[in-house]
């Protein structure tokens, strides 16, 4: 509803900024990042869970003043919503094809921390550095303003993922 108490118009099926347009394009993104991890995880031998994982275990990486500090088995175990059991089979498979890497917490030696392993992330690197090329390339054709704006719709609509999942939690 609009400020004056009257229904806002219904967007068109065809307007490009409408819900249905950005769902489209959000699920062939989804839909092509999807197959370049999965083609990542066949040529590595992986299961699509240990992609997930590796994923989890990178982005905690990347964010070094995360609240939540480094990934463990217990937050990987929720994050994925896994048993026990299958996340450890999961780190067993990520530990022995050198993927990953279990280090003792260095104040609480029963706290296992998850670090993505130097040689596979080199390796994951190269892989997906054609992936990279495009995404800068794609960037390179908006302004910084128009970038600002999308890195903001991004961050928010991983929020609203996050509090739905959650919610459905």
């Amino acid at each position: 509803m609009s400020g004056s108490g009257t229904p806002s118009p219904l967007p068109q099926a065809d307007d490009p900024t409408g819900l249905q347009s950005f769902a489209v394009q959000l699920r062939r993104m989804n839909s092509e990042f999807n197959r370049i991890a999965q083609e990542f995880a066949h040529a590595q031998g992986l299961h699509p869970t240990d992609m997930q994982a590796l994923i989890a275990i990178l982005d905690a990486d990347a964010d070094a003043d995360a609240p939540d500090g480094p990934m463990t088995p217990g937050r990987l175990r929720k994050q994925l919503n896994l048993t026990s059991g299958a996340v450890t089979a999961c780190l067993d498979r990520l530990e022995r094809a050198g993927h990953i890497r279990r280090v003792r917490a260095a104040d609480d030696r029963r706290v296992v921390h998850l670090e993505y392993a130097a040689q596979a992330r080199s390796l994951a690197r190269e892989y997906f550095r054609p992936l990279a090329h495009s995404t800068d390339t794609a960037r390179g054709r908006f302004t910084p303003e128009e970038l600002t704006v999308i890195v903001r719709f991004l961050r928010e609509m991983n929020r609203e993922l996050v509090l739905l999942r959650q919610q459905a939690g």
